[in-house]
């Protein structure tokens, strides 16, 4: 698999890890009421794992590029993750509205990772799909175990 690859800058694979990261840099600024987000995690090492497959997702989106891709122009796949980035940015404003339940937390959870997943799989690139799919598995069970169980 590894030999399908070229080891090239896709600014799109950073557009979109940064355009998802907006939100959480304002979160790391100014606190949201009723901000459950900032409590001690019970996960440490599935969020220590999910850590690396994220750092490696974003390696993987940005720096490697298959051979095989062909520019298809818009599909399913980047209205799916434009569809995700939209469900995702509403979540934080529904959390800064001071809406904390579980379909918000998912929604801070889930359609950022399914964005990563639809984006790799529309470019191809299997190795940003592997780790992706990892860290949505980490990210999920974070939130599930910490905040909605």
């Amino acid at each position: 698999m590894p030999g399908k690859y070229n080891l090239r800058f896709d600014i799109w694979g950073l557009l979109l890890f940064l355009g998802i990261m907006v939100p959480n840099f304002i979160w790391f600024a100014v606190p949201a009421p009723n901000d459950l987000l900032r409590t001690d995690s019970v996960t440490r090492i599935i969020d220590a794992i999910g850590s690396v497959f994220q750092v490696l997702m974003v390696i993987a989106l940005c720096a490697y590029q298959n051979r095989e891709w062909k520019t298809p122009g818009f599909s399913f796949l980047i209205a799916a993750v434009l569809i995700c980035c939209l469900l995702y940015f509403t979540s934080w404003i529904m959390y800064y509205r001071g809406m904390v339940n579980p379909v918000v937390l998912l929604g801070l959870t889930v359609p950022p990772c399914l964005a990563f997943m639809c984006f790799a799989l529309y470019r191809k690139n299997m190795l940003a799909l592997i780790s992706a799919t990892v860290f949505f598995i980490c990210h999920l069970t974070h939130t599930i175990v910490n905040f909605i169980v």
